[in-house]
């Protein structure tokens, strides 16, 4: 059905929104899914700080070119659904790849990160990296791990100097 064009720049506006905010967006196909399946998804990945929503190919075509996005041809065909991830793209891959198995109507058809496209096998890598507090996490205890071990080498030689110290007084009585 027709839109009318007042209509169309309205949700023209709101995709350039989506796509302006979110870190990565992630294409979908959905041909023969039922609403209660859709509806899943959306919550699961609104879960993991992202939004999903069905779109018109045509319109945003027009957006990811007005952002300067490549788009392959395969990407905006059949009924699409689009993935936007505003926070943590690798939990929203997750919630979406985790909420697709199973379902053999909905499939990753592939999707951006930083303006670049990424096919449904990168969208799946995306997906099994960890989350980002997860991330952080392993990145400061290996840039904590070099400073620690400083810390213990610089104070060895103080602790066996302590230990003999402290050795030599407790036999020195037992001497006398």
């Amino acid at each position: 059905m027709a839109i009318s064009k007042q209509r169309k720049e309205e949700v023209l506006a709101q995709y350039n929104d989506w796509v302006k905010r979110s870190q990565a967006v992630i294409l979908v196909e959905y041909t023969g899914a039922n609403m209660k399946s859709l509806d899943n998804l959306r919550a699961k990945i609104r879960e993991a700080g992202g939004e999903f929503h069905v779109v018109k190919n045509t319109l945003v075509r027009r957006v990811f070119a007005d952002n300067g996005w490549d788009v392959p041809g395969d990407l905006l065909v059949k009924s699409t659904a689009v993935s936007f991830a505003f926070s943590d793209p690798a939990s929203t891959a997750k919630a979406l790849t985790d909420a697709t198995k199973g379902n053999e109507f909905v499939k990753v058809k592939g999707g951006f990160m930083a303006g670049k496209a990424m096919n449904s096998a990168q969208v799946k890598a995306l997906s099994d990296l960890p989350p980002l507090p997860v991330m952080r996490a392993t990145l400061l205890g290996v840039l904590q791990a070099p400073a620690g071990k400083l810390v213990r080498t610089l104070a060895e030689p103080a602790r066996g100097l302590a230990a003999v110290i402290k050795a030599r007084t407790e036999s020195a009585p037992a001497a006398a």
